[in-house]
């Protein structure tokens, strides 16, 4: 499943308030504006009650109160792409991930000389940092349930911070054309519990 809506980790969550939150903002403004549409159809109530309604629907309703709501929902969003920078932790496990043309190969930090090809193994409830690359074109890595997106930009890597709350199996995808096939270029992410992930640094869960 690839919802943003049914968020599997503390940043997919964070997204997924956002999302609320956004969506909440433009639905408000939205039955604002629906409702000024509907005033010019309104009976005159004369010179004098025409221009106090210009000034209460036009000005405050119509420009102060969507620009407040705006102006809002822009810090709320600037206050959470913060709170979604990794920082470092002691407990923090560090991944790479390298696209290309139609495969991810993934890295391991605390399993030197392992890699694995379109599955990538993490231990759930804690942050793990992926080091985001790509062998030829820009792609994008993704995985709605865990985290947002980041690009695959060649010659530099790209910090994405994820975390499972639970193990289980998390599907990820590269949401960015990158030449025919590109829908089809999917992988999946592992979330293994404590004895799982040890298993699969020793080599044998793989």
């Amino acid at each position: 499943m690839l919802s943003t809506v049914d968020p599997a980790g503390p940043a997919a969550r964070t997204i997924a308030t956002l999302w609320w939150v956004m969506l909440s903002g433009a639905g408000v403004i939205f039955a604002l504006v629906m409702v000024l549409l509907v005033l010019p159809y309104r009976a005159q109530n004369g010179p004098k009650g025409e221009t106090r309604q210009i000034r209460v629907w036009i000005v405050g309703l119509g420009l102060a109160f969507p620009m407040t709501v705006l102006a809002a929902l822009l810090g709320y969003g600037l206050f959470v792409g913060e709170q979604l920078l990794p920082r470092d932790l002691p407990d923090v496990v560090r991944v790479g991930a390298e696209g290309r043309q139609w495969a991810w190969t993934f890295t391991y930090e605390d399993a030197p000389g392992t890699t694995t090809q379109d599955v990538l193994h993490i231990p759930a409830g804690r942050p793990v940092d992926v080091a985001i690359t790509t062998a030829d074109v820009i792609h994008s890595f993704w995985v709605p349930r865990l985290a947002g997106k980041l690009d695959a930009v060649p010659g530099r890597a790209n910090i994405l911070r994820i975390e499972a709350d639970a193990p289980g199996v998390y599907q990820g995808l590269s949401a960015e054309f990158s030449g025919a096939g590109y829908d089809r270029f999917t992988f999946s992410v592992t979330a293994h519990d404590a004895a799982g992930w040890q298993a699969f640094l020793r080599g044998d869960e793989r």
